[in-house]
């Protein structure tokens, strides 16, 4: 497989002096989902829970969980990095330290969180580090951003049980970061719901082939 050229500061996290400011605004975004028609901002309904998670590039990784029996809403964003309000354009620059992420909201007696988290493993390759497929860089790297200490040890548990299958199979080491989400900062509203308001856009998620069921 190629894989273009890409400067190496992209493929590192800065430190605290070399993140970009940001901005103390939010970025405009819609507060709809485009497809669910529910909310898309918190606070949530008391009786769901919430995830974030990465897996390169978001907007596959969104329409995924969007089409998932028991989600109640989700969104595009960006997390676990160090500027407040980043851009697009700055998180891309690989001078924020962030994520591109989904917020994923969901209804827990209708898609248990070992589900939710089985469709995450299996949907894009948590071996790669600081890449997914073509795309490298800080952002694309494989994240599970939990809301509690019980999601905590679900994902731990779920992180041990697939790098087990992987190792099974002759693949690499999972290089997953399973931490307490941080802040969330949504994304412009052109990329939530991006592939349903662009049906031939890039998706980029691609299954593993290791089946946890």
């Amino acid at each position: 497989m190629f894989f273009r050229t890409v400067p190496e500061h992209k493929l590192r996290l800065p430190t605290p002096a070399e993140a970009l400011p940001g901005r103390a605004e939010p970025i405009a975004t819609s507060s709809t989902h485009a497809v669910l028609n529910t909310p898309i901002k918190t606070p949530i309904p008391e009786d769901l829970q919430q995830i974030i998670v990465g897996m390169g590039c978001f907007w596959g990784a969104e329409r995924l969980f969007w089409q998932l029996e028991g989600v109640y809403s989700t969104a595009v964003g960006y997390s676990a990095g160090l500027t407040p309000n980043p851009t697009y354009e700055e998180v891309c620059s690989g001078m924020t330290g962030h994520n591109e992420v989904v917020l994923v909201i969901f209804d827990p007696d209708v898609l248990p969180l070992d589900e939710l988290l089985r469709v995450f493993w299996e949907n894009h390759d948590p071996t790669c580090g600081m890449r997914q497929g073509n795309d490298q860089g800080t952002q694309y790297r494989s994240g599970i951003y939990v809301s509690n200490m019980h999601q905590l040890a679900q994902a731990q548990v779920s992180r041990a049980r697939f790098a087990d299958a992987l190792q099974q199979a002759g693949l690499g080491p999972v290089t997953t970061e399973i931490a307490q989400a941080a802040e969330f900062y949504y994304a412009e509203d052109y990329h939530q719901q991006y592939l349903h308001k662009n049906p031939g856009g890039y998706c980029g998620i691609a299954g593993t082939g290791i089946c946890m069921r």
